[in-house]
């Protein structure tokens, strides 16, 4: 009974499902009809449009008849003409032809003509300037002697005022010397009626006295009585005394006006002395000066007599140079005729050459533009009715061998112009030498090529204006192209010698600092353009090997040629700028590593691990994952070709501001850290990405890499390591994983990876479809055992802030100092070549 209901449901089963292909038979008899039925309708629609096309090939054919019946009207046309062109070219040819050789005949005369010439006035110049540097040594020999007696004169005409003033003092000093002669005479009379008057008064108080005192009563009243009564009290002593004192002071008062007196008249005597004395020397600087006048104008009458001469060496000086010019002009007027001929050859050919080139242009463009018509209609017409394979085919056969033609007919167009155009060259090259020649001749006094030295002439107080131009206003892409890398740098050191040169410490050292802080400036102002930062890293390396170049050490002066040795600097170390500018070199380039990370930072994860550029992985997606809106969406705008274009710009830049080889190579280095870096850590933290297909995508955007450093000749430098991490972490995802020598082998090539690293995306992996395998947790624990005896940091997440050290390699600099020249489009017209 089971075996029937089992039948029976089968047979059922099979009944519904005859019957649902006999609905789906029945349908598609049906839709075969309905195809029939649109078959003979196309194949109607086909023939209308093959008797219609037919038509159109046949109105076609004619119109090309037509067309070629029309052309070859026009070659025949084109071919008079351009025989007649070429008659015409012919016949001016030669007439240029001739004119050129008696043009060169005249030359050939003028030139002899001249250069005859031309040796008569080099010999009658060259005697004229030994008579001139003759006269010029006489000339300034006399000068010399005027001037020594210019300055004779000075002194004597100097001492003359001290004299002519000291005389004019003589009459006061003897004015004095009277008055004190005078004063003389009058102390002594005055002293002598003092002592008359002193003598008179003496003798005048003794006859007092005498008057006084009566002799005979004196006498008669001295007794021996009296005398001994008188004498008891001692008035005869006290009177006696009296007058001893008052003759005392008497003669002490005439004592001290006597030496005064004496002392005046001492005094007096030796300014009378001393005035007699200057009075003496005064009169024999006089006679002295009487002498000495005597010999000017006696030398005076002399050069005077010698320079009546020199108005006749300066008429026959004039004369000479009006003869030097007169030559000049002749020579100028020739060279003006020589130009005029050359002139007039050069512009009759020009315009033989316009006209030909107008003719065969419109010819051209007239049988181009018909032709194009032509084309554009058929073409019309065949896009708008023909839509069959075939009629296509041989419209685009037609349109090919129409292209043929005319392209086969333009090449032999452009043939004909270029033979016309390298006979217009010839002559163009023929008319260049006469105008080299007649230059040559132009030149007869040949010019003294200058010899440099390399410095760059300059002011202490133009620092400003020169950091200004040429640091703080310098635009990096004005001055890349066709220049020497570093010039900027270079232009800055050529100041330095100069400064050297002149042992100006002072000045080095305000330049030194001034520069340096320009450089600090203009970095700090541009602190986020990278193609400044790249200029001015570049120029700040070129001028620390500059420094080093020519500091004098040994060293540095192994590659530098003898010239260059020469230009090392003579006076100053400037060691310790060195380290300065190495310092800030260093500073400008971690900004500058700064500036490109944060560029290509963003293109990272959705270029490397997001986008999907290799077929048939877009669509698949790990089970049990969600998409994720944001990057999904970011991944719009970033692929991989992005990353790989940012970072050809930064190579070109880099390239265009003359940065060096090898620090090019360590910032092309960074970068690769960066992008292996931050596409590993992204890989440790999404599980949806560790799977076979992602790495294989991971591995594709590898190789990309690896060849633009193929392309850029940067597969030999250390770059490549770096990505080392991640193309084993693709590997890890891409490779087997069930056996023990599975992991064995993982053990082994997985390297560059740390344990933790491994073992996380061997938990993370996730099978995108039914192809791939879950790694079992048992694989896991024997790579995890495998992995117990490595010895290594037990670190996930790589530090992407990591900067490997920067180091600075000496490259001597080839360029001769002596051979640069300061463009005009750096506003430095204030130094001056040295």
């Amino acid at each position: 009974s089971r075996e029937n209901h089992g039948l029976l449901e089968r047979l059922t089963n099979l009944a519904s499902t005859h019957m649902n292909d006999m609905d789906t038979i029945q349908k598609l008899e049906l839709d075969l009809e309905k195809l029939t039925a649109q078959k003979r309708t196309s194949e109607e629609k086909e023939k209308k449009y093959k008797e219609d096309s037919d038509q159109k090939i046949l109105k076609l054919e004619n119109r090309n008849k037509e067309l070629q019946e029309q052309k070859e009207t026009l070659e025949i046309k084109l071919q008079e003409k351009t025989e007649e062109m070429k008659e015409k070219m012919d016949d001016l040819t030669k007439q240029l032809f001739n004119d050129v050789q008696k043009e060169e005949n005249q030359r050939m005369i003028l030139e002899k003509n001249f250069q005859n010439q031309k040796q008569d006035y080099e010999k009658e110049i060259e005697l004229l300037r030994g008579e001139i540097k003759t006269l010029k040594e006489e000339k300034t020999q006399l000068q010399h002697q005027v001037q020594q007696e210019i300055v004779i004169q000075d002194g004597l005409k100097m001492e003359v005022g001290q004299l002519t003033k000291q005389a004019q003092k003589i009459p006061e000093l003897q004015k004095e010397i009277e008055l004190l002669q005078t004063q003389k005479l009058d102390v002594e009379k005055q002293a002598q009626s003092q002592k008359r008057e002193l003598r008179e008064k003496m003798s005048e108080v003794t006859t007092q006295l005498l008057e006084s005192y009566d002799l005979e009563d004196v006498r008669s009243r001295l007794s021996t009585e009296d005398l001994e009564h008188l004498n008891e009290d001692g008035e005869l002593w006290f009177a006696y005394e009296g007058l001893k004192k008052a003759t005392r002071v008497l003669e002490s008062h005439f004592q001290s006006q006597k030496e005064i007196y004496e002392k005046e008249i001492e005094g007096l005597n030796f300014k009378v002395e001393h005035l007699s004395q200057d009075i003496n020397h005064l009169q024999k600087l006089f006679r002295e000066e009487n002498d000495i006048n005597d010999g000017i104008r006696l030398e005076v009458s002399r050069l005077t007599s010698e320079n009546l001469v020199i108005p006749d060496l300066k008429q026959q000086i004039s004369e000479l140079e009006n003869q030097k010019l007169d030559l000049e002009n002749r020579l100028q007027e020739q060279t003006v005729k020589l130009k005029e001929m050359s002139n007039r050859l050069h512009y009759e050919l020009e315009g033989d050459r316009t006209q030909q080139r107008t003719n065969e242009a419109q010819n051209e463009t007239d049988v181009k533009e018909e032709r194009v018509k032509v084309t554009t209609q058929e073409l019309e017409g065949l896009s708008n009715g023909l839509m069959q394979d075939e009629i296509q085919d041989e419209v685009k056969s037609k349109i090919k061998q129409e292209t043929t033609r005319l392209t086969v007919e333009n090449m032999d167009l452009e043939e004909k112009l270029d033979m016309k155009d390298r006979i217009i060259k010839k002559l163009e090259d023929q008319i260049k030498t006469l105008t080299k020649t007649i230059e040559k001749t132009e030149a007869h006094v040949p010019a003294l090529s200058k010899e440099y030295i390399g410095m760059m002439e300059y002011k202490k107080e133009d620092e400003e204006r020169i950091i200004q131009n040429l640091i703080l206003d310098l635009k990096p892409r004005g001055v890349v192209v066709n220049m020497i890398p570093g010039l900027p740098a270079h232009i800055l050191f050529m100041c330095v010698r100069y400064a050297d040169y002149l042992n100006d410490a002072d000045m080095l050292k305000s330049f030194m600092s001034v520069t340096i802080d320009g450089i600090k400036q203009v970095v700090k102002e541009h602190s986020e353009d990278f193609e400044m930062l790249s200029f001015w890293l570049s120029n700040t390396y070129y001028f620390l090997n500059c420094l080093k170049q020519y500091s004098g050490e040994e060293e540095f002066m192994k590659c530098n040629t003898p010239r260059q040795n020469k230009n090392c600097l003579k006076h100053f170390d400037l060691s310790e700028y060195r380290q300065i500018l190495s310092d800030l070199a260093i500073r400008i380039y971690h900004q500058f590593i700064i500036v490109m990370e944060n560029n290509i930072q963003p293109m990272i994860v959705p270029g490397m691990l997001e986008y999907e550029s290799l077929q048939g992985i877009s669509g698949l997606k790990p089970t049990g994952f969600r998409k994720r809106s944001s990057s999904i969406d970011d991944t719009d705008t970033y692929t991989m070709t992005s990353i790989l274009q940012q970072l050809s710009y930064f190579y070109s830049t880099m390239c265009q501001n003359g940065l060096d080889s090898e620090l090019l190579k360590q910032a092309v280095k960074q970068l690769f850290f960066l992008i292996g870096a931050i596409t590993l850590n992204s890989l440790f933290l999404r599980k949806d990405m560790c799977s076979c297909r992602k790495g294989m995508q991971i591995r594709c955007n590898i190789s990309y890499l690896e060849e633009w450093l193929k392309d850029k000749n940067l597969q030999s430098s250390n770059v490549k390591e770096t990505l080392e991490p991640l193309a084993q972490a693709a590997w890890l995802l891409q490779v087997k994983k069930i056996t023990d020598d599975d992991a064995k082998e993982i053990c082994e090539h997985c390297t560059s990876l740390s344990t933790v690293q491994i073992m996380k995306i061997l938990n993370s992996y996730t099978p995108i479809d039914d192809f791939e395998k879950r790694v079992t947790p048992a694989f896991v624990r024997k790579v995890q055992a495998m992995l117990n005896n490595r010895e290594d940091v037990p670190q996930l997440m790589l530090d992407t802030k990591y900067l490997f050290q920067v180091t600075f390699p000496f490259t001597p600099s080839p360029h001769a100092l002596e051979m640069i020249q300061v463009p005009s489009s750096f506003k430095l017209g204030f130094l001056t070549r040295v």
